[in-house]
């Protein structure tokens, strides 16, 4: 045995030669056989070499010195906390040596089991630099070969071997951060080209495998309602991975730590699974045990994770998703790898983002495409229509050319619709046009104004009746429901119905089957329902007059008609299309709008609507004989001047307190035609736009026969 007191001539050589190969960059293997030389000069060993782990739980790597036989440590690799103090010194501490390792060390540690079961008996371990993060190690398998004076002895060398470990630690670290970044680069090349995240990631994957090795790598997205949503995989687009939707507390707050890193999954037979995993917060290892659901609980069983490494995605200063690197060897992932992990995830997140605008521009292209389509249909509907019926779709507005769009959409479903707006505003217009664009356009239309006829008859009229059902039925007679059978049964001012007969109404919505009057055979409803009402519903509601349960079966789909004081750009168009109507009709065809004419006709607000502005062109085209027709033409509401048209226009609202109901104005604005009309209920008709049968029902209903003069 070697005097460690005394240093042989050759070990000033040894130390040099230790000295060029660190300085040299030689590997630490390289350097640890000169290390070995000189340490062979001052004490004897059958074994040593350096032992290197960065955190307590983390596996302790070997670099063993020229002829140490390798030895295996079991399936789970040995990290710095399964060694005892005896073997491994603690930070801030001197050399340990070991007499008789059975006697001194302690078998409740692996690493210690691991030393006696190789059978050495003396060791000698010496902490590199004051962390104690390496260790140079030696063993003999004879008792009693170390002591104090021989670590002391060691200390120049262990100081020069402190000197390599760390020269060699930043090689490998220049090493890693070249490799990242020519891996970083890959992904960077195979991103430029994407618009679809799923395409490219089996690249990304492999472009950082060599640097941050993985199995699997995955991005999941936050759902709206919580819970991650798998958008890519290596594993490739026809692999479904569950959703993650965390059960726990822990799994909840996980997802808001900056990075998530598993030293290790071990499932148990029970479905237990125990995470060893990196808590950023303490900067410690921690373990936990949780029952996760029978999806995740799959991908550690059938996928085989046993780590993971798991960083958020940032977009816009928005935590959009996740990016997950798992292994399926333990103990794969350290601190060292997130700044890389965060990294791809920043360019993950420029792919989303690309993929993003990429299917905004594809839905933008593609709705541009619908609406094309549908203005087309329209366009074509209203051509058609113009064509087989009288009651014209015409209207260039914004407005109008929206509700023509809806009844397009809804035309081609079954679906109940309602069709609400002031009287005159084109419903049953709108209705036709339903009908024309649906697949019922080969079955009838058949149309019923619920407010002309009374409760008994307008009951008969709908259902029909069977023979013998009340005096004067001497025939069976099919109503308006047989009748529309197969195509559309239009209700016009449905709000007026009784309670009664809308209750057996809401039968036929609900079962599609009625009975005639005084009849008890039931019979199938295969009809299309369209209604409309110049009411408005929830006032009919509030007051009883209509059923709450009849409108919600109606207004399946509701259409609302502009009021043409809401569609000034469709006034000359409807002016224009009535002259030609009314020239042929009459015989006499005016010879157009005198520009007076046509101011007259703009600033009107047409409490009347459209059908006021017919009735205004068919006088004024009587009346002009032929020629051009001026304002003095027009009725005395359109031709009366400022005045006229300031009394027809809507007054301002009342005050707080004093605010008119719907009623009251509408009660209010027959009295004014009954008088201007001299209590001529045809005329007064005319000039609100209703028919003489709607007219007569408001009388009714507000008990009005003749004005107030």
């Amino acid at each position: 045995m070697t005097d460690p007191g005394r240093a042989p001539g050759g070990l000033g050589e040894a130390y040099s030669a230790i000295a060029r190969a660190i300085a040299e960059s030689l590997p630490l293997d390289e350097v640890l056989v000169h290390v070995a030389a000189a340490a062979r000069l001052l004490v004897p060993y059958e074994a040593m070499g350096i032992w290197h782990a960065d955190s307590p739980d983390d596996p302790v790597r070997l670099t063993l010195g020229p002829g140490t036989p390798p030895s295996r440590a079991g399936d789970r690799p040995l990290r710095r906390i399964d060694h005892s103090p005896r073997v491994w010194p603690a930070p801030g501490g001197g050399p340990v040596c070991v007499a008789d390792a059975p006697r001194e060390l302690d078998r409740d540690f692996a690493g210690d089991r691991l030393v006696i079961a190789i059978g050495y008996r003396a060791t000698l371990a010496l902490p590199l630099g004051p962390d104690a993060r390496e260790i140079l190690w030696f063993a003999h398998r004879e008792p009693g070969v170390y002591t104090p004076e021989h670590g002391r002895a060691l200390q120049p060398i262990a100081d020069l071997a402190t000197l390599a470990s760390e020269h060699a630690q930043l090689q490998r670290l220049t090493r890693i951060r070249r490799q990242r970044r020519d891996a970083l680069e890959g992904v960077l090349r195979a991103l430029a080209r994407a618009l679809d995240v799923q395409t490219v990631f089996t690249q990304i994957s492999e472009a950082v495998r060599d640097v941050l090795p993985h199995d699997h790598l995955s991005v999941g997205l936050v759902q709206p309602g919580g819970g991650i949503h798998f958008h890519a995989s290596s594993l490739g687009a026809t692999t479904q991975i569950a959703d993650y939707h965390p059960t726990t507390d822990f799994g909840r707050e996980s997802l808001t730590w900056e990075f998530y890193l598993v030293h290790e999954y071990t499932t148990r037979p029970d479905g237990v699974v125990r995470v060893h995993y990196w808590d950023p917060r303490t900067r410690r290892s921690e373990t936990r045990e949780f029952t996760p659901n029978p999806s995740l609980l799959r991908s550690y069983t059938e996928r085989g994770i046993r780590s993971e490494l798991r960083v958020p995605v940032w977009l816009q200063n928005e935590r959009v998703g996740y990016l997950f690197f798992t292994a399926r060897r333990a103990d794969v992932y350290g601190e060292e790898d997130v700044e890389l992990a965060r990294r791809v995830a920043d360019h993950v997140a420029l792919a989303i983002s690309h993929e993003r605008l990429a299917t905004q521009a594809q839905r933008a292209h593609e709705a541009e495409q619908q609406a094309t389509r549908l203005q087309e249909r329209v366009d074509a509907l209203v051509e058609e229509l113009q064509v087989v019926t009288p009651h014209r779709a015409i209207g260039r507005s914004r407005r109008w050319r929206d509700v023509l769009a809806q009844a397009t959409k809804v035309a081609e479903t079954d679906t109940t619709v309602l069709i609400t707006g002031e009287s005159g505003t084109g419903k049953e217009v709108v209705a036709r046009y339903i009908h024309r664009a649906s697949r019922r356009a080969g079955g009838p239309f058949v149309a019923l104004n619920c407010a002309a006829l009374p409760e008994q008859l307008l009951e008969s009229e709908l259902f029909g009746y069977e023979r013998g059902a009340f005096t004067g039925a001497q025939v069976a007679r099919a109503g308006r429901i047989e009748q529309a059978a197969g195509g559309l049964l239009f209700l016009d001012e449905v709000a007026e119905m009784s309670p009664a007969v809308q209750a057996k109404f809401l039968r036929v919505l609900q079962e599609r089957e009625f009975q005639r009057l005084g009849g008890s055979r039931t019979i199938k409803a295969d009809v299309r329902v369209v209604a409309a009402t110049n009411r408005e519903p929830r006032l009919a509601m509030e007051r009883g007059t209509l059923r709450e349960d009849l409108y919600y079966r109606l207004s399946v789909f509701e259409i609302v008609l502009p009021a043409l004081r809401e569609r000034s750009d469709d006034i000359l168009v409807l002016a224009e299309a009535f002259l030609d109507d009314i020239g042929k009709s009459v015989g006499r065809p005016a010879a157009g709008l005198s520009r007076d004419a046509r101011d007259k006709l703009l600033r009107h607000p047409w409490p009347g609507n459209v059908r006021e502005l017919r009735n205004a062109i068919e006088r004024a085209v009587i009346l002009c004989e032929g020629g051009l027709i001026t304002g003095e033409h027009l009725p005395i509401a359109l031709a009366g001047g400022a005045r006229a048209a300031a009394a027809a226009a809507p007054t301002a609202p009342p005050a707080p307190g004093k605010r008119q109901s719907l009623e009251a104005m509408e009660k209010e604005m027959i009295q004014k035609a009954m008088a201007q009309a001299n209590n001529n209920k045809s005329e007064a008709a005319r000039l609100l736009g209703l028919a003489r049968g709607q007219l007569y029902s408001r009388l009714k209903r507000y008990g009005l026969t003749r004005a107030k003069r």
